[in-house]
Order: C-alpha cells, then structure tokens, then sequence
C-alpha cells in the first residue's frame, strides 16, 4: 500500500519531496514532532470511526468501506461495510477485513475484549451475509470477533426505523453496554403508551457476554437525543453524554437548543441523575473519559457564549467539561479560532495527559496553521486543561479526525477521513479515504 508522509515541526520550513514515496516532509519545532498521514482505500468512500489500543501495544481500527478495490481485497460489491484494520506497535498492518450484508452497513465503534478480540458495533441495513436479522430500516449490528478478525457472532438490535449504535464498552461482568439513536416514533414507542417521547432518544441496551439483551432502556423527551458516548463508574452505573433539544420528560434543566446532556444510568438502567451543560447556542457533547482524580472530562463543541462557557473565540469552538461523579461542573474550557472547530473524541495517556481529536477551520487563536477547509486536529492536553502541543494536518479539502489513542510506545494514533490530495494529504485513491495520523 502506497504511503504519505508529513513531517509536521514547527519553525523552520524545510521541503524535501522524494518520487519513489511520494512523501513531502515540513519541519517546526514542537514538543511533538513528526506526523505521518496514511490514507487506505479504493475508488469510492472510505472512513475511519473509532480505534482501540491492543494488548500487544498495537491498535486495531473500525469504519466503513464502499470500495472493492485498492487496499480492499475481500468484497465484491459496491456496498458499505464495517472494515477493520489491526495494526501492530511499528504501524505495519497485520490484517483488514470486512464484515457485512448486500446493504448499508457502517462500523462506529471498537473494543478489545477480555479475551484478546474484537467488539464492533454500528448500524446495518441489510439482511444477509454476515447479518443474520434486521427489523427495519438500520439496527444497531454488534459483531464479536476473534483475535484473528474472524467473526465469532453477531446480533443486531432495533425496531422498524433508523436504529443507530454509536458507543461500545464491555462491562465488569464480561458483558456489552450499547448506546445509540432509537427511532421511538418508528418504534412504536417500545412501550411509551403515553406517547411523551418522539424523534430519537438516547438508547442504552445492556447485554450478558454473549450479546443477549439483559435489559434495554431509552431517555429523553419530545425532540432530538442523540448519546455518543459511555463509560462505566466506579459503582458499575453508566454515564452516557451527548446533545439534546428536549425540554420534557428526562430533561429538566435545557439550557438552550442543543445541550451537552449528562445522564448516569444505575447497573439496570434507572436514571440516578441527569444534567445539561452549555449555553443559549447549539453544545453538543461527543465524548468521555476518566480525569485520573475521580472526576469525569467530557470534550464537544460549543457555539454558545454565555451561561457555561465563558469565553468562546469564534463560529463554534472544542469545549471541554470536567464534571464530579454527582454530575457538578468543575471547570470548563473552550479551545479554538474564529471560524468552527469541534472535539470529537478524548482519551487518557500513560503519562496521565489527554489526547483530544476533531478538526479546525480557524488560522488564528489556539490554531496557526490551516490548508483548506476542515483540517484534521490533535491536540495533547495537561491535567489542568493546558496545551502540550497542538496540531493540524490536510489538504485543500475536508480532512476530519474522528478519535486518537497513545500507544505504549508514546506514539499518538489518530483516525478519520480525508478527501483531500494535496498539502499533508497527497495521495487520495477515490472520493474519500480512510485516514491514520502517527504523531511521534
């Protein structure tokens, strides 16, 4: 497979262009120095959604493909599916793979499991091949593969309309929590006689280890729940995050528009305590992790600048939250320039830092440096929120970073998608790639 590399430091511009590996080197001077982009595909769309750390120090990459060319070998057919990609310590790739039916199929989320293999999960629409079951216009897919990749099982979960899962972890007791999108008004309610609930609501289904549903349960109100992320408490509750318009039912505090909504859930999906978190504009929160101090961070994207969040640089900016396990804000901070720039994942390193992943349209404020349209955006954070170092990588059209990881190596991995084949990104294979960024 054909490479790009970028080498990205930050003060002195030094080009140098080789014709065998079609690579341009840019050098600055940061504390993170050097940035390799790699793009997978074929001829049609490519995207990468999630990554997971591996046990072998390695990391293993979840999304989707439409192509039956190039760097994909196993498919025949133009559809989308769920691609996987294992990579060991040193970026060499061990094995890819696709999974799916005749349909729409596309991999969000991933997790090692217990036993060293794979959780995947995300939405299909069809009804054959490797899907075994689908109730209506996209269920939530959950498939269990071996350490090889080979699919061990597979089980999908919804109701007649469009079902999405869109987080993944399993749970201390060997099991699998989902969350994701449930149509209510296409799913008749499932059991919402009183009609309070519409639109899409934030679904939580909690299984055993074998992907057989214990309990399922759905939160929200009237208007438009969306839950992109969980993670498990100490007290084996839930916490989901994710952005809400609703003003009924679970919502008791809507700020305005589209909140950061907070709900933690107890181990058989009761609502312990919900929260709202933002301003009069539209907050919308992606992701959460473990602050290391008992506390939780929560990162998104705001264009508010008023109630939560004092300052805000320009169109939309990457918020970041930390909140106590009682759901009190602690702090807030925003990152960003004056056009848009979002968050969309955050992890906790070894060296108790956090990387952060989204993309950035701005040239000014936190960000120097812009090629296009969206660039793909990492940044490393301190325990007190502060930047160790922060970077952009594209070309002159949409690059977008998804979720990033630091492996044991100290080497940041972050995932997306890149259209672009120019500036950082010089190889594009179709219309858009699968995009890896190695920081070093």
């Amino acid at each position: 497979m054909k490479s790009i590399s970028t080498f990205v430091f930050l003060s002195l511009l030094l080009l140098s262009c080789s014709d065998d590996s079609h690579s341009v080197s840019v050098l600055l001077a940061t504390p993170q120095q050097e940035v390799l982009a790699t793009t997978y595909g074929g001829s049609k769309n490519e995207k990468a959604a999630a990554i997971t750390n591996t046990s072998d120090g390695g990391y293993a990459i979840v999304g989707y493909t439409q192509s039956a060319d190039g760097d994909i070998t196993d498919k025949n057919n133009e559809s989308f599916d769920y691609w996987v990609l294992k990579f060991d310590a040193e970026n060499a790739l061990q094995w890819s793979k696709t999974y799916g039916g005749s349909d729409d199929d596309r991999g969000i989320a991933i997790i090692q499991t217990q036993d060293g293999g794979y959780a995947i999960l995300g939405y299909t629409a069809s009804n054959d091949m490797d899907i075994s079951q689908n109730a209506g216009s996209r269920d939530y897919w959950l498939a269990k593969l071996d350490a090889s990749g080979n699919l061990s099982w597979q089980k999908s979960y919804g109701y007649a309309g469009a079902d999405v899962g869109n987080s993944l972890l399993q749970t201390t007791d060997g099991g699998y929590f989902l969350t994701g999108v449930l149509d209510v008004t296409a799913s008749g309610g499932e059991g919402d006689t009183a009609r309070r609930h519409a639109g899409g609501d934030y679904w939580a289904i909690k299984t055993d280890p074998s992907g057989t549903i214990e309990w399922s349960k759905y939160y929200g109100g009237f208007f438009t729940d969306t839950p992109y992320d969980a993670i498990q408490t100490n007290d084996d509750a839930f916490i989901i995050v994710g952005s809400s318009d609703s003003v009924d039912v679970d919502i008791t505090s809507n700020i305005g528009t589209y909140d950061f909504w907070v709900v933690k859930v107890s181990n058989i999906g009761t609502i312990i305590w919900e929260k709202s978190f933002g301003g009069t504009e539209i907050d919308e929160a992606r992701a959460i992790a473990n602050s290391g101090d008992g506390n939780y961070i929560i990162v998104g994207d705001t264009r508010s600048n008023d109630v939560n969040i004092t300052h805000n640089h320009g169109a939309a900016d990457l918020w970041l939250v930390k909140i106590s396990p009682e759901g009190e804000l602690i702090s807030e901070k925003t990152f960003g320039g004056s056009d848009f720039d979002v968050g969309r994942s955050i992890s906790k390193t070894p060296d108790n830092n956090f990387i952060v992943s989204g993309s950035s349209r701005s040239v000014n404020g936190d960000l120097s440096v812009n090629q296009g349209q969206n660039d793909a955006w990492l940044l490393k954070l301190d325990s007190s929120a502060n930047i160790i170092w922060q970077k952009t990588i594209g070309g002159s059209s949409t690059d977008f970073s998804y979720d990033a990881v630091q492996l044991e190596n100290n080497t940041v991995i972050a995932v997306g998608e890149s259209n672009s084949s120019d500036g950082d990104i010089l190889e594009n294979k179709g219309f858009t790639d699968l995009l890896i960024l190695e920081a070093k």
